[in-house]
């Protein structure tokens, strides 16, 4: 630092500004200063700097599921808004959120020295892991959203295919369509059991369509709702003409299936920019954000239609 202040003609307090991105620098001044460490290799020692400020400008994430779309989604939004403001990323993949199993996973981070960790959970375990997580999108409101939208067309009730019985996610869709039906005063069918791939939808779809009932189904999620969907054309039930269909996440693909669609539309990418700026926010001692609930959004498409017979 020194030589790129005798380079550039300041003082080494001013150099310290720039690199550390502090303080009022003009912008003659920053631009010559940035000249000199261009021209001398300079490039600031992280571990000193580390062991200045007290930060390390890396964020650890726990992650208990990489299989689906929204964690995926959040995933890369965490990546790219910590780089945005100049941190790296420290990822530990778990498979359960028991208390050892956590643990190990905060050891490890506390060893990469990580300034804060953000979990990314799908597994609704959360007794086990002995820590409180907050909701973060609002997974019951695009429930009701799918279900009323059905209800509105006219069909008398809806059928469901849930997701996995140990995932907070489907957990919550599910008790959400529930209480819309029953709110309505309509039927409750028995939900059929998914696993988020469309294999399991097809296999929903095989027992739906033996059903002369049916003429709603909403999927909680996208994948399955194309297995529903195979299942219902094969048998010649068309949709939405004998069986309207809604899934959930908004899958790019989802407007190119054949009728294209309808399907809740969720923004994981906002729910992982809110919890970086969270982080950062109560490491900057401004304190503890009450981060708000990201909204859905129901995206009607061409799968969704009145009951024939109305």
């Amino acid at each position: 630092m020194e030589d790129v202040a005798r380079e550039a003609g300041v003082s080494g307090q001013t150099v310290s500004r720039v690199v550390n991105a502090r303080g009022y620098v003009g912008a003659a001044t920053r631009e010559r200063v940035e000249a000199a460490m261009h021209s001398l290799g300079y490039r600031p020692n992280s571990a000193a700097r580390a062991l200045r400020s007290g930060r390390f400008r890396t964020i650890g994430v726990v992650m208990f599921s990489f299989s689906s779309y929204g964690n995926q989604r959040t995933l890369d939004a965490i990546a790219v808004r910590a780089a945005q403001l100049g941190y790296a990323l420290t990822l530990i993949p778990v498979e359960s959120t028991a208390g050892e199993t956590m643990a190990g996973a905060f050891r490890r981070l506390e060893e990469h020295a990580v300034d804060g960790i953000i979990i990314v959970i799908e597994a609704h375990q959360l007794d086990e892991a002995d820590i409180e997580i907050p909701d973060a999108l609002d997974q019951a409101q695009g429930a009701r959203l799918a279900t009323e939208h059905l209800l509105e067309l006219g069909h008398d009730t809806v059928w469901h295919v849930t997701g996995p019985a140990r995932s907070y996610s489907a957990e919550r869709r599910r008790d959400a369509w529930r209480e819309t039906l029953e709110k309505h005063g309509r039927p409750v069918p028995e939900p059929l059991q998914g696993d988020w791939s469309a294999a399991s939808g097809y296999a929903a779809g095989l027992r739906l369509r033996e059903l002369d009932d049916v003429t709603a189904v909403f999927a909680a999620n996208d994948q399955m709702a194309i297995g529903v969907l195979r299942a219902f054309r094969e048998a010649g039930r068309e949709v939405p003409g004998d069986v309207s269909l809604v899934g959930f996440d908004g899958l790019p693909d989802a407007a190119q299936l054949w009728p294209p669609l309808t399907t809740v539309q969720q923004h994981p990418e906002r729910v992982g920019a809110l919890a970086v700026d969270a982080l950062l926010a109560e490491l900057d001692g401004t304190g503890r954000q009450q981060t708000p609930l990201v909204s859905t959004e129901l995206i009607v498409r061409a799968s969704t239609a009145a009951p024939r017979e109305r």
